[in-house]
Order: structure tokens, then sequence, then C-alpha cells
């Protein structure tokens, strides 16, 4: 079965990731089409991107990048949950994506996000990564107001239209995701 993983893209204290990403799992889970897993960021403590070969050119990095680049190989597609710190992407998720290289290529993304302008200025860098990566991501995406969409700005409670947004952007990963599979299945079989 097609396996997504949801990335949380933050891994601060008070983050609100791990509540969208809650509310996109059980929206997810729903579905029979695909299997959905929660994937945490925090939980691989990732150091600051220090490998002295890249993984482009067969860098491997420590145990907790191996791991992090192994979590990334056994996805087909994934949905970011990020938030947009000072209108950019936040440094914790850019990170994680430095240290996989090959790992990307040929699945499907999609993109939640959130903040003061409903994470604009993080899926636009996000878009950017993917495309340089061969990730590519799906143009609907799920953007989420800090003022509207979570009660004080900590307690998410998003919009029932904010569901249909969703169930959109799932619907196109999953999509894409089953139609690059030949191409990962050729990348993985090919000699060399």
């Amino acid at each position: 079965m097609t396996r997504i993983g949801i990335v949380i893209g933050s891994t601060r204290p008070g983050r609100l990731g791990p509540q969208v990403a809650e509310w996109v799992h059980e929206v997810a889970a729903r579905r029979t089409d695909a299997a959905f897993e929660l994937v945490d960021l925090a939980e691989f403590r990732l150091p600051l991107f220090d490998q002295a070969v890249p993984p482009a050119m067969g860098g491997t990095g420590g145990p907790g990048a191996q791991a992090w680049v192994r979590t990334v190989g056994s996805f087909d597609g994934f949905v970011f949950v990020t938030p947009e710190y000072n209108s950019q992407l936040p440094a914790a998720l850019k990170n994680a994506i430095d240290f996989v290289h090959a790992g990307w290529a040929d699945k499907a993304a999609g993109i939640v996000a959130y903040g003061a302008a409903g994470g604009a200025g993080s899926t636009a860098q996000l878009r950017q990564l993917c495309g340089l990566l061969g990730l590519a991501d799906v143009p609907a995406q799920v953007s989420l107001h800090l003022g509207a969409d979570f009660e004080d700005f900590r307690v998410f409670a998003p919009a029932a239209s904010r569901t249909h947004s969703l169930e959109d952007l799932l619907d196109r990963v999953v999509g894409w995701t089953t139609a690059l599979a030949p191409l990962r299945r050729a990348r993985t079989t090919s000699p060399g």
C-alpha cells in the first residue's frame, strides 16, 4: 500500500505543528487508498548539517541522519506541516531536507502551512526545494492563519472549509504518488 509521511516541520518547544499534524492524520486516516504516518523531526535530533561529503555525493552522516534518511526512503510521498518563522521556512525542516538526496526523488508532496500570513513564505521556499530535489509538489495546499484557525494563537480550531481543502490536497498527493510509482520502481531496479 502507498505510504505517505506527515512530516512535522518544527522542533521548537511550544510548537503548534503537532496539533496541525494530528488533524491532518485524523482526516487522512479515513482514507483507504494510502497509509498515513506521523513523522516528527524532533524525534531525530538532527545536528546542524555537518556532513563533509554531501548526500548527493554519497555522504551518509551519523546515526541520527542515517535513521532520518531511512525514514524518508520508506515513504512514497509526503505531507509537510510547516510553520513560517519570519516569513521563512523553519531552519529545522530545511536542515532535515539537506540530509537527504535520492530519497526525495520521484515522490509527491503536499504542504499544510500555518502562520500569520498562512505560511505563504515557507510554502514558497518549500516548493522551490521540492523542485530542486525531484519531489513533485501538488498545486493544492492548505494555508492556516494564526488569527483565524487558532484560538488565542495556541489551540488549533480549523473551520470546516479547511477540511475540504485538506481532502483535496490528500487526493492529489495520493494520485500523484501513485502516478510516480513507475519512476520510483525504475530507479530502484535499474543497474548501477
